[in-house]
């Protein structure tokens, strides 16, 4: 545009002295080396934690953009991201693998406005399925309520009791039984079943169900299902049982070691399960929109609800 022209004469013709130039040319190139920095710590997260959420990638990473002095909010990072493609969508649920039709006695649900203040206090657990090339394989899980630790799991070839058996013993053999424990589950014939609630009664674990069918009444255990498939790749097809079975292995102990939560103070499961007293839960306090000026991008604290919510 002004081909001959001098620094010093383009600064005049916009009002800016040639420092104040050389000061924001080297601001952008300070802003872009520090975009890049943080690019490259997301990308180094996202190899484990490949559909992790902005918020959870913000506090992953908030300590080294402290080290280095680089000032970079939460929303800001979300549109960082979002300028480079690297916004997860979420996925939409499948098919579910409860028959609560059968002639089982159904247990109430104990578990309403339950405060939890530590570990093995409450355990939830769910059953949901894996695709492999030759069809179906079942996953069983036992979660801690009050952690949200995965405390006992299986991957089981049939939609059967001898997964949901072998989960809670896993988690009767790692963690023991604490007085007062609760095991809580919805209504279907696995967790209804004979053998299932005798091993409860002679562990003496107490039994609670869901009441009516509504998925919030075991929302922890439906919220871990969920980060599992969504988060950690077990929404893909295996080729075969024993892929999956090393699949799960891997996004159980990363879910356990690596992930923080928003229900237990931003904690990773492991940690939170050496915790005692109600664990502080940071909801978000509105949808973070890039066409709109944050009014406010703090998470909402709640320390004092009573409520069992998945929130994770």
């Amino acid at each position: 545009m002004y081909p001959l022209s001098s620094k010093g004469t383009l600064c005049g013709l916009f009002g800016v002295s040639r420092q104040a130039w050389y000061d924001s040319r080297k601001r952008r190139s300070s802003c872009e080396m520090e975009e890049v920095f943080i690019l490259g710590q997301i990308k180094e997260l996202r190899k484990e934690h490949k559909r992790m959420g902005v918020d959870k990638l913000y506090r992953l990473i908030k300590p080294d953009l402290e080290a280095h002095h680089i000032k970079y909010g939460r929303d800001k990072l979300y549109t960082l991201l979002q300028a480079h493609g690297l916004m997860v969508k979420r996925r939409r649920s499948g098919s579910r693998t409860t028959n609560s039709n059968h002639l089982y006695r159904k247990y109430p649900n104990l578990i309403r406005d339950k405060t939890l203040n530590h570990a093995n206090q409450l355990w939830v657990s769910d059953i949901t399925y894996i695709r492999t090339d030759k069809g179906f394989v079942y996953l069983s899980l036992v979660t801690d309520a009050y952690s949200k630790k995965i405390v006992g799991w299986s991957l089981w070839p049939e939609l059967s009791s001898t997964g949901p058996l072998n989960a809670i013993g896993m988690a009767v053999e790692i963690e023991g039984v604490r007085p007062g424990l609760t095991h809580h589950s919805d209504r279907g014939i696995q967790y209804c079943c004979y053998d299932y609630v005798n091993f409860l009664q002679a562990s003496k674990i107490g039994i609670s169900m869901t009441e009516n069918g509504d998925p919030y009444e075991n929302a922890i255990a439906e919220r871990v299902n969920g980060i599992l498939k969504d988060e950690y790749e077990l929404s893909e097809v295996f080729d075969d049982y024993h892929l999956a079975l090393e699949a799960t292995k891997i996004a159980v102990n990363r879910y356990n070691t690596k992930r923080p939560h928003r229900s237990v103070d931003f904690l990773v499961p492991v940690e939170a399960h050496k915790q005692t007293g109600v664990l502080k839960k940071h909801w978000k306090k509105h949808t973070f929109d890039p066409q709109k000026k944050a009014v406010n991008s703090s998470p909402a604290v709640d320390e004092n609800s009573k409520n069992i919510s998945g929130g994770t």
